[in-house]
């Protein structure tokens, strides 16, 4: 059962509570001094009911009987301390004053009700059982009884002939019961006998019975004890002398002894033997209720006979749990609980100033608590717990104290609930709208939705929160939840309800089997369906497994959901087999029972009893009642053998009981324990057929049970091992009343999160648990609690633990080759798409389709930050395959799917010595995306800008010896390229395109600046002078001339920019080109480069693929989609102002990079040198800004 929680923090709770305190204590308590106590009188004697009251001035006393105000008369009075006195007691047929009496005590503050007492005329009944006549053998055992109701308890006392009969023999024995035994009877024992009953009230006598005592005849034959008059079940008040016959004979004389079923030890302060074995208990307590055994022995051999009787000991109740008096707010919540305990189990009702209470939809009684919901002034008054028995009543009182305030808050807003599991929903709300600044705490209220008189649970938390998991619920049940804001002296309204189901979960536990055999071949099994708290959900089918007991073989059988009973058949005669079952919900399986055993009849040719039908009724907490009956046959029933045990316990004794019998009362059983009972009837012919059937008994609601009510959480929750995706932990069962089946409820929540499907509950009846399907690299917080007999424990403390890395369970995604260069490919591609996996570093594959078909593939490594690499030496023609996976500490990846890049065939030339080693890459790729220069980059860099300068100044000094002056018709943007024919190295319309975009491939004409001899030098804003394998030429030594007016337009297309350094020159029609030998004696050879390839739609530039994002994003977008290079018509020696123009542009950009040679990747202002765009503003060459600015 759910407990009611209350969770308020202390300094707040001290403040709300500690407010009223002042009228909690100023209120002066109205209570009983004296209260009426049970009286017996004589007809026409006089008697008085004490009954006085103590509160604040005035308090008026009233009277009741029978529920009934009584007005003062002649025949009642009423005196001034407030007692009931009848001077004379009337006992006639119209008119008695025996009844139940109460008196009512009032003041301002309320009105109590007094315990009830009873007022008994003093009498003696009829004789309800008179002594009969007796035959017995000398020397035998002669037995009388007689049996009489009265008030108070008469007393038994024997006459034989009229006579009392004398009891100095120790062969006479008087019980206080009324029995007579004579042990040992003799002659002169023969005579009339009659029992006398006498109380205050008057004397009876009961009928007269003969005792005849025939003469024995010889020598007696040896005799198995059987016993005569055996213990008989007995109910008893508190106080009062039981006793538990046992009458036995046998030759020789058997010996009787006494031991209890439970084997407790007997009470030997109390008990004693009277007579030859019966045992008397005097001044009886609650501490002797049981099972007590009463066992016959033949001297010197272990032939004995048992027979057993159930001793219940009535109990007056007795409030162990009282309300406490509260101070509640108006619109707030007031629980008044309230436990009792008794035998029989006292019933619970509520009065609220001496009335009972009225019980509606704001007003509730959930078992024996009484909650008070949207508290009104009119509930301010006196409430009392009143516990009543047939044994007497007890009550308790208590005060409810209505604050009132109208300064309230509103309610909460948009309550709304969500399903976590089969035990817990998530709510949440948002503030009030009205003072939400003054809410101290919030007040949860929840309750099963179906049915009826649901008792409604509460919940308070902090105002700290907006949310709530409720974690103690039923399984596939319906819940409606509401909240209350608090303030310190009020509550609002109660929120709008919401209602929310939660999902099923396995069987708590299988049902309880009855097993019996019509047949020696057959078991017929039997079973009731399992409640929905038992079942947790529907019963989607059962499983029932059996076996002998000597094979190990399980057979299986699985029956649907609507199934009650299976029948075994072609069994084994005279085998023992064990049963089990199981059920299921959509959920699952639930573990199965315990073994069950039942032994198959053997086969006979005479006819035995067939199998009673048994059924088991708990009584209470430690009672069974059992009642069967059989089938009206012919066989003749001699008597029955009953047998019962705890379940996983050795079995008791067998109890032998009369044919006449067809009830028993199993006692002394422990609370919420599962029994197995068994019974089979007797005959003649043998033993019959076998029922076997299995109960459990409640649970006690008692002080001594209500330490299990709330058992202590699990400790020591530890964490055994750990790897990505599970994690094992371990706890310790804590200390308490051992034996009773415990399960565990494991929480299981990845910190920090808000999501409710992320919380997961594991059950287990283990004390150790794996955790499967985790999250890699992620912190949970795990806690567990305990379960036992239906009622859960706190919850541990927390356990934080991290899972481990896991290896990337997926590839890298958006793998992209572009072909940047006619035998380099860049190789692009982002991180895998999953959380918290932290990549240490990216293995790349590649092979052409002849290798791969080989199981050859090249292998590149790359840095967990790197998202790019080159692929170099690629071969033209052939077409390559490319693959990615990524890998950390803990592992590799799985590979992405196949990328192709075909190749073209071409005359591309190649250098000899190539710029990148096959086993040590010359790029390295940072967390910035951006390519960094490496040391041997910045060599390079020197060397060539040295020989790019060197080569200019001897250019320069050759135009200015054999030049001419001229005259400049207008200015022309210099365009290097390679030469190769009247248009050579000119970029046709379309050439240009940026076609990549995603790769963010910076464009670039594939006409570079040729700085020595056939390697080309690109000076670029994101990367360092990169050197390419085409042969280049300056477009300078052209012999081909352009003609003037395109000339002048691309002339016209160089525009200004601010920060750029335009090179230009004055162009001279006529002017004649360098002569070719001074050209091959500075530069060499010439040689062409072939166009450009394409591969993939993207454009090849003269870039190796080290390049900014920053940067290329800007060349594209000042880049058009096409564009055409252009070059002057001719260069001869009279330009030496444009020479001299390059020389100082030269100079100055060689100066930069010395400057800066480190620090220019990646930013807008480094130098670059490239052709234009027809349509653009992008100069040809660009300095620094700071160089442009000056």
């Amino acid at each position: 059962m759910a407990k009611f929680k209350m969770k308020f923090h202390r300094r707040w709770m001290l403040f709300v509570l500690l407010i009223p305190l002042s009228s909690v204590l100023c209120f002066s308590e109205l209570s009983f001094i004296t209260e009426p106590s049970d009286v017996t009188a004589l007809p026409k004697d006089a008697a008085v009911l004490d009954c006085q009251a103590h509160g604040q001035p005035p308090v008026t006393i009233k009277w009741l009987k029978n529920g009934v105000r009584l007005e003062a008369s002649e025949h009642i009075h009423f005196l001034p301390n407030g007692s009931l006195y009848i001077p004379k007691i009337k006992q006639t047929k119209e008119e008695s004053d025996e009844g139940f009496y109460r008196c009512l005590s009032q003041n301002k503050y309320g009105a109590i009700l007094s315990q009830r007492s009873r007022l008994t005329i003093a009498s003696i009944s009829e004789f309800m059982l008179h002594p009969v006549p007796t035959v017995v053998t000398e020397g035998s055992v002669a037995r009388f009884s007689c049996a009489v109701t009265s008030s108070p308890t008469a007393t038994i006392t024997w006459e034989l002939n009229q006579s009392t009969l004398p009891l100095q023999t120790d062969r006479i024995t008087v019980l206080p019961n009324g029995v007579l035994q004579i042990a040992n009877v003799q002659l002169e024992d023969a005579g009339e006998y009659r029992c006398v009953a006498t109380n205050i009230g008057s004397r009876s006598k009961s009928r007269e019975a003969t005792l005849t005592v025939n003469q024995g005849a010889g020598p007696k034959p040896r005799q198995r004890p059987m016993i005569i008059a055996g213990p008989q079940n007995v109910t008893v008040s508190l106080h009062q002398t039981v006793v538990l016959e046992c009458v036995a004979t046998g030759n020789p004389w058997p010996i009787i002894s006494w031991s209890r079923a439970d084997s407790k030890p007997i009470d030997v302060y109390n008990a004693k033997v009277l007579g030859n074995g019966n045992l008397v208990i005097v001044d009886v307590s609650s501490k002797h209720s049981g099972v007590y055994l009463c066992r016959a022995t033949t001297p010197g051999t272990r032939n004995y006979t048992i027979a057993a009787a159930n001793l219940t000991v009535l109990v007056p109740p007795s409030i162990v749990e009282r309300p406490e008096s509260q101070t509640r707010p108006r619109a707030g919540t007031a629980r008044f609980m309230c436990q009792a305990e008794g035998v029989p189990a006292p019933r619970i009702s509520w009065l609220k100033n001496g009335k009972e209470v009225h019980l509606n939809g704001r007003i509730k009684m959930y078992n024996s608590k009484l909650v008070i919901t949207q508290i009104i002034p009119e509930d301010d008054a006196i409430y009392q717990c009143v516990a009543e028995s047939e044994q007497g009543s007890e009550l308790s009182l208590a005060r409810l104290i209505v604050v009132m305030s109208e300064d309230r808050p509103s309610a909460p807003r948009n309550l709304h609930a969500e399903t976590i599991s089969s035990s817990a929903i998530l709510l949440a709300w948002e503030r009030p709208l009205y003072k939400a600044d003054k809410v101290i705490a919030y007040s949860i209220h929840y309750m099963k939705a179906e049915g009826l008189n649901n008792e409604e649970y509460q919940i308070v938390i902090g105002n700290d929160t907006t949310s709530y998991i409720i974690d103690d619920l039923e399984p596939a049940r319906n819940y409606s939840f509401y909240i209350v804001a608090y303030m310190p002296m009020g509550a609002s309204r109660m929120s709008d309800q919401v209602s929310q189901h939660t999902l099923e979960d396995v069987p708590l536990r299988t049902p309880e089997l009855s097993l019996t055999s019509q047949s020696s071949t057959d078991i017929q099994v039997s079973w009731q369906s399992l409640p929905a708290k038992l079942s947790r959900g529907r019963v989607s089918a059962y499983r029932l497994s059996y076996r002998t007991a000597a094979d190990n073989t399980v057979t299986i059988v699985e029956l649907p959901q609507n199934s009650t009973e299976y029948l075994l058949e072609g069994l084994q005669p005279d085998t023992i087999y064990l049963l089990r079952m199981a059920a299921a919900t959509r959920v699952g399986w639930c573990e199965p029972s315990a073994w069950t055993s039942h032994r198959t009849p053997k086969i006979s040719s005479s006819k035995v009893p067939s199998a009673p039908t048994l059924l088991l009724e708990p009584v209470n907490c430690t009672s069974i009642v059992a009642r069967w009956q059989t089938s009206s046959d012919s066989v003749a029933v001699q008597g029955y053998r009953l047998c019962y045990h705890e379940e996983g316990q050795p079995e008791q004794p067998i109890i032998q009981l009369q044919a006449q019998n067809h009830t028993y009362t199993i006692s002394g059983l422990d609370p919420r324990r599962k029994y197995h009972v068994k019974i089979m009837a007797v005959s003649q012919a043998g033993d019959g057929y076998q029922t076997d059937q299995t109960t459990s008994t409640p649970g006690c609601l008692s002080a001594r049970e209500q330490p299990t009510q709330s058992p202590p959480p699990p400790d020591h929750l530890t964490v055994l091992a750990s790897n990505s995706s599970a994690v094992s932990l371990q706890w310790g069962r804590p200390a308490f009343a051992s034996g009773k089946a415990v399960s565990y409820t494991l929480r299981c929540t990845p910190v920090g999160t808000h999501n409710a499907s992320a919380i997961r509950y594991i059950q287990t009846t283990k004390q150790n648990v794996t955790v499967q399907k985790l999250d890699a690299n992620t912190r949970y917080e795990f806690v567990v609690r305990l379960h036992v007999d239906e009622m859960s424990s706190p919850w541990s403390s927390v356990v934080y633990h991290r899972t481990l890395p896991a290896a990337p369970s997926h590839p890298p995604a958006g793998v992209r080759v572009t072909l940047i260069e006619d035998d380099t490919a860049l190789v692009s591609w982002r991180e895998p798409t999953e959380p918290n996996v932290m990549v240490t570093h990216y293995t790349i594959l590649y092979a052409s389709q002849k290798a791969w078909l080989a199981g050859r593939w090249q292998i590149l490594k790359r840095e967990g930050t790197h998202t790019m690499a080159l692929l170099e030496k690629l071969e033209p023609g052939n077409v390559y395959l490319v693959k990615i996976s990524a890998a950390n500490q803990v592992g590799d990846g799985p590979f992405s799917n196949n990328v192709e890049l075909a190749l073209t065939r071409g005359n591309t030339h190649r250098t000899k010595n190539p710029r990148h080693s096959d086993s040590v890459p010359d790029t390295t790729v940072y967390s910035d995306g951006l390519y960094h220069i490496d040391q041997r980059s910045m060599t390079g860099i020197i060397v060539g800008v040295s020989i790019a300068l060197a080569c200019i100044v001897m250019c320069a000094l050759i135009l200015i010896s054999k030049g001419r002056p001229r005259k400049s018709s207008g200015h022309k943007a210099i365009t290097v390229g390679a030469a190769g024919g009247p248009r050579a190295g000119l970029s046709l319309p379309g050439e240009c395109h940026i076609e990549n975009v995603e790769a963010l491939m910076p464009t670039i004409c594939d006409h570079s600046l040729d700085a020595k001899g056939g390697s080309s030098m690109v000076i670029n804003g994101a990367s360092p002078i990169n050197s390419i394998d085409h042969s280049k030429r300056w477009l300078l030594f052209q012999r081909d001339i352009m003609n003037p007016a395109e000339s002048d337009v691309e002339g016209r297309a160089s525009l200004y920019e601010a920060g750029k350094t335009v090179l230009r020159y004055e162009e001279h029609l006529g002017s004649g080109p360098l002569p070719p030998s001074s050209r091959e004696m500075i530069y060499g050879p010439q040689h062409h480069s072939e166009s450009s390839h394409t591969s993939e739609g993207s454009q090849e530039t003269g870039d190796s693929g080290q390049y900014s994002n920053e940067e290329s994003n800007e060349e594209e977008m000042s880049n058009p989609s096409t564009g055409r290079c252009s070059r002057p018509e001719s260069f001869g020696s009279d330009d030496i102002t444009a020479v001299a123009e390059l020389k100082q542009s030269f100079e100055l950009e060689n100066e930069e990079v010395l400057t800066h040679p480190l620090h220019h990747s990646g930013t807008p202002d480094a130098t670059r040198l490239c052709c234009t765009s027809e349509g653009s503003h992008h100069a040809l060459l660009h300095t620094s800004q700071a160089a442009g600015s000056s």
